[in-house]
């Protein structure tokens, strides 16, 4: 069990029926219930630096926060920033810089930015909470995966990889520019498709990695979730570097937690590691019937996502939540 599940766990569960979607699901944002017509979607997310560009930094963090909402398939409505600085140590030209790229991604993504916090910290952390809008008839979660869905991924993994590999200077910091290009794309067209073709299920893949994430949708919904790993997309040169071991560590972690959910058949070792490991404003997996396959990657691309790749499909529920193939 994940130190987060562990830590909910021991809390009071929330009673209030106009919380729609709270913590129990491990969703991607939690939706609140204003009326019969109008709910809120509510998340926060922030993170340190791992691009040396502090607008580019800036523009990572908030896409990553507002996915949450395009998860759900909310519209952004408003976005506060959370900043932590050491103010002594930096020079405050850094931290305008985050911010105006925050600044940037907020504005394409129709929001408005509403103010914030900082606080003095040791190392820099930026994101945002955002608070969006959605009908509460037409909320998008991970729970409404069915046997026979297809699975579609709409960004390449691999950003891990090569941030990790940009760190430990093996590749100047100029060769990130397509993952950081992808980072920083907002899932709104992904969203919006999902939307159009009639989606059961979508999440965002993010800190738990696609295995992670696809168990999340697996369990919520009650199905196993077979993921091909040849068809999973990944960003140019990140392979390479996972068969040299360059990495983080948050794969084991993962693959810790999914223990005997996961069914790894034969499947490399460092194949499996991207598929485990965290991916920092990741796209949408999204679960489909599989006659609305074909409209749903049309729609995906007139809308110019990253990836429009089927990557697996869900089964009736067996003993794994996830089989790995």
């Amino acid at each position: 069990m994940s130190l987060t599940a562990q830590v909910l766990g021991a809390l009071p569960a929330v009673s209030d029926p106009n919380l729609l979607v709270g913590t129990d699901r491990f969703d991607d944002a939690g939706i609140y219930k204003i009326d019969e017509s109008t709910a809120l979607v509510v998340t926060l997310d922030f993170f340190p630096p791992l691009v040396d560009d502090p607008y580019a930094f800036g523009q990572i963090a908030a896409a990553n926060s507002l996915s949450d909402i395009y998860a759900m398939g909310g519209k952004p409505l408003t976005a506060l920033n959370i900043v932590g600085f050491p103010d002594t140590e930096l020079p405050g030209e850094l931290l305008v810089e985050i911010l105006r790229g925050g600044s940037e991604r907020v504005s394409a993504a129709g929001a408005a930015l509403a103010g914030g916090h900082s606080v003095r910290d040791s190392e820099i952390k930026y994101g945002l909470s955002i608070t969006g809008i959605i009908d509460p008839s037409r909320i998008m979660t991970n729970a409404g995966a069915k046997p026979g869905d297809v699975l579609v991924l709409t960004k390449p993994i691999g950003v891990g990889t090569l941030t990790s590999a940009a760190k430990m200077d093996m590749i100047p910091q100029s060769d990130l520019s397509e993952a950081i290009e992808v980072m920083a794309d907002l899932n709104a067209g992904a969203s919006q498709a999902s939307i159009e073709v009639g989606a059961h299920a979508i999440t965002d893949i993010t800190g738990f990695g696609l295995l992670g994430h696809a168990c999340e949708m697996a369990n919520a919904s009650g199905v196993t979730i077979e993921i091909d790993a040849g068809r999973v997309p990944l960003l140019p040169g990140s392979l390479k570097f996972a068969e040299d071991g360059i990495i983080t560590r948050v794969y084991e972690d993962v693959l810790e937690y999914l223990g005997d959910k996961v069914r790894i058949g034969n499947v490399a070792e460092a194949l499996v590691a991207m598929l485990a490991d965290a991916q920092t404003s990741g796209g949408l997996l999204i679960s489909i019937a599989p006659e609305k396959t074909d409209d749903l990657i049309a729609a995906l691309k007139k809308h110019r996502t990253f990836a429009a790749d089927v990557v697996g499909r869900a089964i009736a529920k067996s003993e794994s939540s996830i089989i790995l193939r």
